[in-house]
């Protein structure tokens, strides 16, 4: 029996530029605030309000994700969910003028746990050695041993920290020890132990604008200012970051392949970028996610490679190279703040699990991890080629479709002014994914464009396929 529409939530307005998830969060939060819905009361089930609204339970998902996320509600299972019990009441107008800004949650950057065409994010999960993967976890674990069955060393399994150091020296050009290698559990495991290391409240950082939203709500949590400098064809604009903030403690960038616009840091930048870091004593942290991937040449060394003062701070993942779940990180931290990031790991850090550790360990060990990477970045840039070709075909009309030199998604700039946050929102509702470059950017609003994986497009007729159902959502 369906359930009858909830009076808060109320008609969701289809011409708005907010996607229904992000109106439907907000009816809640308004609700909840208001005093319409009280600590401890049920909410509708997801599948319920998706059926009353006539919505994807997807769409639904996301809103009571965000919820959940900021406290709001809390899910209990088969019980349902309800409003958080000891949610305090609404600030009075005197605190609220004291209190910290509020962090914005970029809703348009939410990523499901299912798998849908272009979804960010997800690399071949068709082309991984299953099977490979498969014989090495069953030998390691008969081999655990009751030593290995207590809780795992925070800094990583020391086998896992060699491995990453040489691989690194061999591929990516960085000189390290495996005592300067520390494995995290992601992206944002990495960049909240190198706050807590090296950064305090009241700091600034230099952020990429466009740049990864994460980065700059998990610094804004913990109430370090993000300074977004221009991205241009050349990477971060380095003077405007002097001129912004000189005095800034950090700049986090992505030199291989800026995240989102896929361009390279040019060599200059990155001098002047570790000039400004050594007169100043500030970090760089290089996010290199997908530095792997390059189409047109071989991979470009990292930034890293070119740091001789120590001021460089290396993060690296294999949710990229592997598959996102495997929830796998590293950071190279410089010698000189290894017993920092030590004693740091010691209070923050819990460990990942040692046997997923040891499965790593051994496909990188017996080269399998190598041939992976050889074979993925030829069926990528197949892919990439095909995707393009494709989309372009059917959408060429309306979109243009950025040359980049490497990277796992393309930008598809969108003609006739048309608002990007609405397309997504409305290819969201009809199970594909795309992320809006308007979510990407902080300081001004550049042209709309689509952010499209392609990874998993496995031919130009699958993507002409999907073009038409974007052209049918476009008309």
């Amino acid at each position: 029996m369906a359930t009858s529409r909830p009076s808060y939530i109320g008609p969701l307005d289809t011409d708005a530029v907010s996607p229904y998830y992000r109106q439907i969060y907000d009816r809640f939060c308004d609700a909840i605030v208001g005093g319409v819905l009280k600590p401890g009361d049920r909410v509708p089930s997801a599948r319920a309000l998706a059926d009353e609204l006539g919505l994807a339970r997807g769409t639904i998902d996301a809103a009571y994700s965000l919820l959940v996320a900021e406290g709001y509600i809390q899910a209990r299972g088969q019980a349902g969910s309800i409003v958080t019990p000891d949610l305090k009441p609404r600030p009075s107008v005197e605190a609220a003028d004291k209190a910290p800004p509020p962090i914005r949650v970029v809703a348009n950057t939410f990523r499901p746990d299912s798998i849908r065409p272009f979804q960010m994010g997800l690399p071949a999960l068709d082309a991984f050695p299953r099977k490979v993967w498969a014989r090495l976890g069953a030998r390691c674990a008969r081999e655990m041993q009751p030593s290995d069955m207590v809780h795992p060393a925070v800094h990583g399994l020391p086998e896992l920290r060699s491995q990453i150091a040489a691989y690194l020296q061999v591929s990516r050009g960085i000189a390290c020890t495996p005592s300067q290698v520390f494995v995290t559990s992601g992206y944002r495991h990495t960049l909240s132990l190198i706050a807590q290391a090296l950064l305090k409240a009241g700091d600034k950082v230099w952020t990429e604008d466009p740049g990864y939203p994460p980065s700059r709500e998990l610094l804004g949590h913990m109430r370090i200012a993000s300074v977004p400098v221009p991205v241009d064809r050349d990477g971060m604009v380095v003077s405007e970051g002097l001129r912004e903030a000189p005095r800034a403690r950090a700049a986090i960038v992505t030199p291989a392949h800026q995240s989102p616009l896929c361009v390279s840091l040019s060599l200059a930048r990155r001098w002047a970028l570790l000039d400004w870091a050594t007169r100043n004593q500030a970090w760089i942290i290089e996010d290199d996610y997908d530095g792997e991937y390059r189409y047109v040449s071989r991979p470009l060394p990292a930034l890293k490679s070119l740091d001789r003062e120590g001021r460089v701070l290396y993060a690296g993942t294999f949710s990229k190279v592997l598959f996102p779940s495997i929830r796998l990180a590293y950071l190279v931290v410089p010698e000189a703040q290894v017993e920092r990031f030590e004693e740091v790991s010691q209070v923050f850090a819990g460990g990942s699990p040692s046997l997923t550790q040891a499965i790593v360990s051994a496909f990188i060990k017996e080269g399998h991890f190598a041939r992976h990477i050889q074979r993925t970045r030829k069926l990528y840039g197949e892919r990439r080629d095909a995707t393009a070709a494709g989309l372009e075909g059917v959408l060429g009309k309306y979109v243009s479709v950025d040359s980049q030199p490497g990277g796992m998604h393309l930008i598809l700039r969108l003609s006739a002014r048309r608002s990007d946050r609405r397309l997504v929102a409305r290819m969201l509702e009809a199970g594909l994914y795309a992320e809006a470059l308007s979510d990407w950017t902080v300081r001004r609003e550049g042209a709309s464009a689509l952010l499209l994986n392609f990874t998993n497009v496995d031919s130009q007729a699958r993507a002409e396929s999907l073009g038409k159902r974007i052209l049918n959502i476009m008309a």
